[in-house]
């Protein structure tokens, strides 16, 4: 009965090994490949050093910064958010997180467009503000524009992994941590705090690595004026059409991507803030 049951499962997951080999394996050999070799098809790790010329290493240091500044303050939103959300009923919690989640079934380029309508200067924004007589917003083709474009799209990618593990918090220990005298501050810090780590940790992952590699909104939002290393891997695929030095940066900044996993590996061993 049980080899019939391995059979089964063997065989139901079968789509997705088909889906990971061609989408996910694939795809990460072809990097590995044209990263790891010039036009000729000669090893080399030239690509690879593309990433230290002055102009790549200040669009790598921008896209850290605005990656960074843009990850905590999605922490800072979303994580007494998330204290709210887990203290409130059943119902009322789940629907307030659908509304976190519906921006998510929009495709992400059309939610960029729209920021990028509202921001610029002939926008939304400065049509209602010019008709209070108020200053007009110029924070389009800027780095507060890229940031607010960031904690935007990847705020919900910081709402979930928190809540989820929020929510499954033993109400009973934070009974307990009071009756033993324990203040509300004591209680966030030696309770609540350390047991929302992997949450912490899973969000921090989820907004940081795909604000570091995102292309498009700096593209719409900085109106191609600010580069971030997205945007100069994109050229280079794009523009230049060298796949070998696009792939060769690429790989530089999988060291970011591994050095993410790896801390998810160790504070969420459990995977309590990856299961939604």
């Amino acid at each position: 009965m049980k080899n019939k049951d391995r059979k089964v499962k063997r065989l139901l997951a079968g789509p997705y090994v088909i889906w990971a080999v061609g989408f996910i394996i694939i795809p990460l050999l072809m990097i590995f490949y044209y990263g790891l070799t010039d036009k000729e098809g000669y090893f080399t790790f030239i690509n690879l050093a593309k990433i230290t010329t002055p102009e790549n290493l200040k669009s790598l240091g921008l896209a850290l910064l605005l990656s960074l500044i843009s990850t905590v303050i999605c922490l800072i939103l979303a994580y007494p958010l998330c204290m709210v959300l887990s203290n409130l009923k059943v119902n009322k919690s789940s629907f307030i997180v659908l509304i976190f989640i519906l921006p998510m079934w929009m495709n992400f380029l059309l939610r960029t467009l729209a920021w990028q309508n509202l921001l610029e200067r002939n926008g939304i924004i400065n049509i209602v503000l010019g008709f209070f007589h108020l200053p007009a917003l110029e924070i389009i083709n800027t780095p507060y524009a890229i940031i607010l474009g960031m904690v935007y799209d990847f705020l919900p990618f910081m709402v979930l992994p928190i809540y989820n593990v929020l929510s499954k918090i033993d109400k009973d220990l934070i009974a307990a941590a009071r009756d033993l005298g324990a203040n509300s501050v004591q209680t966030f810090l030696r309770i609540i705090l350390p047991l929302s780590v992997p949450g912490i940790i899973s969000g921090v992952t989820m907004v940081f690595v795909p604000a570091l590699t995102t292309f498009v909104i700096s593209d719409l939002l900085g109106g191609s004026k600010i580069l971030l290393i997205g945007n100069v891997i994109e050229q280079e695929f794009k523009q230049g059409s060298n796949w070998n030095a696009g792939s060769g940066m690429s790989l530089v900044l999988m060291i970011f991507i591994i050095f993410s996993m790896a801390l998810i590996a160790k504070y969420d061993k459990d995977g309590e803030g990856t299961a939604f």
